[in-house]
C-alpha cells in the first residue's frame, strides 16, 4: 500500500496509461486496489462513491474481459470486487451490496479459500443471516489462514460476539 495521496495518484496515472497498451488481470487488480486505497483515505463521501464506482467497473470488466487467466487472478479479482461492494455497504448500509458480494463469491466457496469464506461470513452477518454467518465462519476457522484478531475486532461481527458458538469458535482458534 502506498503511503500518500500523491503517491497513489501518481501510480494511478501510470497504471491507467499502462491499461491503454498492456492490460492484464494483474494490472486490473492494481488499478482497482489503488482506487480502494483512495476510498479509505478520502473524507468526502462523493469522492469515495466515485472511486468505488471506478474500482467496481475495472474489476467487473477484468473478470469477464480476459478469456484465459490463472484461477488465482480470477479469485483475487473476485475478492477485491467483493471487498469493494462491502466497502459500498459500509458507506451506505444498503444490504444489496452484501447480496452482490454473496453472488460474486459463493461460486468460489468450493475452492476453500479463507478470504472467500471470510467475506461470505461478513456479507451474511450484515444481512442478519446468523446460520449462514456461522456456516461460513466455521469454514473460515478450518483454514490455515484464519485471523483470530480480525474475527474479534471486525465490526461486521459485533452483534455475534456474545453468542456462545462465536465465543467457542474464537476460543478454539486461540488454543
Amino acid at each position: 500500500m502506498l503511503n500518500t495521496h500523491t503517491q497513489i495518484i501518481e501510480r494511478l496515472g501510470a497504471t491507467d496509461q499502462l491499461y491503454l497498451t498492456e492490460n492484464s488481470p494483474e494490472l486490473a487488480l492494481e488499478r482497482g486496489d489503488l482506487r480502494l486505497q483512495l476510498v479509505t483515505l478520502s473524507k468526502n463521501r462523493q469522492e469515495r462513491v466515485y472511486f468505488l464506482h471506478e474500482a467496481i467497473a475495472i474489476l467487473e470488466s477484468a473478470r469477464i474481459e480476459f478469456e484465459e487467466m490463472p484461477m488465482r487472478d480470477y479469485i483475487q479479482l473476485s475478492l477485491q470486487l467483493g471487498k469493494a461492494y462491502m466497502m459500498y455497504f459500509e458507506l451506505t448500509q444498503e444490504h444489496k451490496f452484501a447480496i452482490i458480494t454473496q453472488q460474486i463469491l459463493k461460486p468460489l466457496a468450493h475452492l476453500q479459500d479463507a478470504n472467500v469464506y471470510f467475506f461470505l461470513a461478513y456479507a451474511s452477518s450484515v444481512k442478519n443471516e446468523v446460520a449462514l454467518t456461522k456456516h461460513w465462519l466455521k469454514k473460515y476457522a478450518k483454514t490455515e489462514y484464519v485471523d483470530v484478531q480480525l474475527l474479534i475486532e471486525h465490526s461486521g461481527f459485533a452483534g455475534l460476539r456474545q453468542e456462545s458458538w462465536f465465543k467457542d469458535l474464537v476460543k478454539a482458534q486461540l488454543h
